[in-house]
């Protein structure tokens, strides 16, 4: 979605700077020159502070987004290597059972969470006493000594972690930003080359330059859409720590 709505900017820039440059063609000079130009430069100045002030908000905006959700599933890969670590120094029968749905559990979160299988996200929505999950599982242990009492305890705690940044993670929209924004924004930047296509007779460097200038402004929105969905696109984040967090059963 991020590189159609880029592509879809680009092209209305393309045509706003088409636009200018018939304009400028067919207009008389004395619309383009004096009072009228400086009328002209001065619009353009302010439509131009205000575009930069929207990009930079956006891009923070997304960006701090981002680095959260960052965080979010860091804290996900650390909560549930502890656990299976944990789990591992319970030992018995129930230790390895519990290990086995841990990996089940994670293996279906990251599915949701990264929506590489659709029809995983609506099991990962699930009761929470449902008899396969890892919570559930743990609140039927019946520790045999202190130890295995105090391992069963810390692992409550981090299993009730684990579940309640998964369901952050669940909740989060795949796109955070407001199209109105973007819409908004790219209004302005075709106004924008549009006076500048006016400010001087076609050439093949004026052309080149409002271009160049055109895909750039193009790639600036992409990357804040990339931002604003961490789980999709070419800057999602990786899941690849969630992925090797559990090793073999042993």
């Amino acid at each position: 979605m991020a590189v159609i709505i880029a592509l879809a900017s680009f092209a209305l820039i393309l045509l706003s700077i088409g636009g200018g440059l018939f304009l400028r063609h067919w207009l008389p000079d004395s619309h383009l020159s004096g009072d009228s130009k400086d009328v002209i430069r001065l619009a353009t100045a302010l439509i131009g502070t205000m575009a930069a002030v929207v990009v930079a908000l956006l891009f923070s905006s997304t960006r701090s987004t981002y680095e959260a959700t960052n965080s979010q599933v860091a804290r996900l890969t650390a909560g549930v290597i502890e656990l299976d670590q944990l789990l591992k120094e319970y030992a018995g029968r129930e230790s390895l059972e519990l290990r086995r749905a841990l990996r089940n559990d994670t293996a279906l979160t990251i599915s949701a969470i990264w929506r590489d299988d659709a029809p995983v996200t609506g099991q990962l929505l699930r009761p929470m006493t449902q008899e396969d999950t890892v919570l559930y599982k743990l609140r039927q242990l019946e520790p045999e000594t202190p130890v295995q009492n105090a391992i069963k305890t810390r692992a409550l705690s981090v299993s009730n972690d684990i579940e309640q940044t998964r369901l952050i993670l669940l909740a989060q929209p795949s796109d955070s930003l407001s199209r109105p924004f973007i819409a908004v924004l790219v209004m302005w930047l075709c106004f924008i080359f549009a006076s500048f296509s006016m400010s001087s007779k076609a050439n093949p460097t004026l052309v080149a330059v409002l271009l160049i200038c055109g895909f750039t402004a193009s790639t600036a929105v992409y990357l804040i859409l990339e931002l604003g969905q961490p789980f999709e696109g070419l800057l999602q984040l990786s899941n690849k720590g969630l992925h090797q967090a559990l090793g073999p059963l042993s």
